[in-house]
């Protein structure tokens, strides 16, 4: 299928999936189950298109675009990151296709690039100073990176980022924002000190609630007297031991583009409260009033609301902790592949502030599931591994679903779960396409 012909299917599913279903496969919905029941026709249309049989369709749930077609964006370049799918040029944004995150952790050429604002140029790191003040600060202080490094213990940890908004682009109606699929999602190792140490040398006063960060990026306007994002997380999270201020990745400097020469790693969170390019933190007596801090900015309905609502702000909450998810990293989507022959899959698995308790598999579209064997994080905060495979019964079209359970008993929904304004927190399965031969 052509790069025009995918592009209007995504199209016509994200304005209304149930009407797309039955306009091209003339498929008819259950609102019992959500199943879509594909005519004898709508079949004929599918199988025919795809190319192949489809050996599940009953099973297929409603209003969802094959995954065949779910992916129609072409790899751009950005110096450094080779291979990742540009989304927007200014500021720059950029997600890494699945199957360039198979490595247990994530190298710097393949860490999604998610700014609000223009980097800062002609950065010299031994001059680089970061200032500790606020409310809440006892002892205002400013210290360079070699101070960091001198009077602090150093630590180096797995932790995993995802952008808040990763998965907007299956939201119907579609949400306003970079139209991420998967891919704004990372988990490298991160070098630097603990936050808690530097913000207790400094004093931290009883009524710290928040912690919230500055950088020296520039917003998109120019004006210097606006900040492009200053957002923050609650005291405890800052005091967590896995809360760092960082000055490299993957035992290298980080790449500009992802914050160089200074950083905080908040994991577990959105992306959105690590700042990059860190001058300044502040410790705060009330919640952080940066900007992108209010709704409807990295906020979702408190409670559940129809899709395409006006939600007042009062309505809305931050977002915090971020939900179970998995990604297949291995098989690529798209593969044909030897029915007789066993399918290795693999990938990754998270659960913001938890942990993974188990990964499942499906090649019957959620009809039934398969366990796989998952390994323990490097560390609180790093994604888990998982990996397992698959027979297929026959020729034909197939996906392969991965749904994770975290240690609370929460599990991915099949389909993209509830809409809210701005897209955030899909933690829909993740599938792929495989063409049994």
């Amino acid at each position: 299928m052509s790069k025009r012909k995918t592009v209007r299917l995504n199209e016509i599913y994200q304005k209304d999936p149930i009407a797309a279903d039955k306009m091209l496969w003339d498929r008819e919905t259950s609102t019992m189950n959500r199943r879509g029941f594909l005519k004898h026709s709508g079949l004929l249309s599918l199988s025919a298109t795809l190319g192949m049989s489809i050996p599940f369709a009953r099973n297929m749930p409603a209003g969802l675009i094959p995954a065949a077609y779910a992916a129609d964006n072409a790899p751009d370049v950005i110096e450094g990151k080779e291979g990742l799918i540009v989304l927007n040029d200014r500021p720059i944004n950029a997600e890494t296709p699945a199957h360039l995150l198979d490595d247990e952790v994530t190298p710097n050429r393949y860490m999604f690039v998610r700014n609000n604002g223009i980097p800062p140029e002609n950065i010299n790191p031994e001059t680089w100073e970061l200032r500790i003040e606020g409310e809440s600060c006892i002892t205002p202080t400013t210290f360079t990176i070699d101070d960091l490094r001198a009077r602090f213990e150093e630590v180096t940890l797995q932790l995993q980022l995802e952008c808040g908004g990763n998965g907007r682009s299956e939201f119907a109606p579609a949400a306003s924002g970079n139209q991420w699929t998967t891919g704004a999602v990372g988990c490298p190792t991160f070098t630097g000190v603990r936050l808690r140490d530097v913000l207790n040398f400094c004093g931290v006063a009883q009524d710290a609630v928040y912690v919230g960060y500055y950088g020296a990026d520039t917003h998109t306007s120019g004006d210097p007297n606006l900040d492009p994002i200053s957002r923050g997380v609650p005291i405890t999270k800052a005091m967590e031991r896995e809360s760092l201020i960082a000055w490299a990745m993957n035992g290298e400097d980080i790449p500009l583009q992802n914050g160089y020469p200074l950083r905080l790693v908040c994991g577990g969170w959105p992306g959105s409260v690590s700042g990059k390019w860190i001058n300044r933190i502040v410790m705060r007596d009330r919640v952080h009033d940066g900007e992108k801090m209010a709704p409807p900015s990295y906020t979702v309905p408190a409670s559940p609301v129809a899709p395409g609502s006006r939600v007042p702000d009062e309505d809305m909450r931050i977002i915090e902790s971020m939900p179970v998810k998995s990604l297949i990293t291995f098989p690529q989507s798209g593969i044909a592949h030897d029915f007789r022959q066993r399918l290795t899959v693999r990938g990754h698995s998270w659960a913001g502030d938890d942990q993974i308790s188990g990964v499942f598999l499906s090649i019957d579209f959620g009809g039934t599931w398969l366990p796989t064997a998952v390994a323990s994080p490097a560390n609180r905060l790093a994604w888990q591994s998982f990996q397992s495979w698959v027979q297929f019964p026959e020729p034909g079209y197939y996906e392969v679903w991965a749904r994770a359970m975290d240690s609370q008993g929460r599990s991915q929904p099949m389909v993209v779960p509830g809409w809210n304004p701005r897209g955030y927190l899909n933690n829909a399965c993740h599938r792929i396409a495989v063409q049994a031969v």
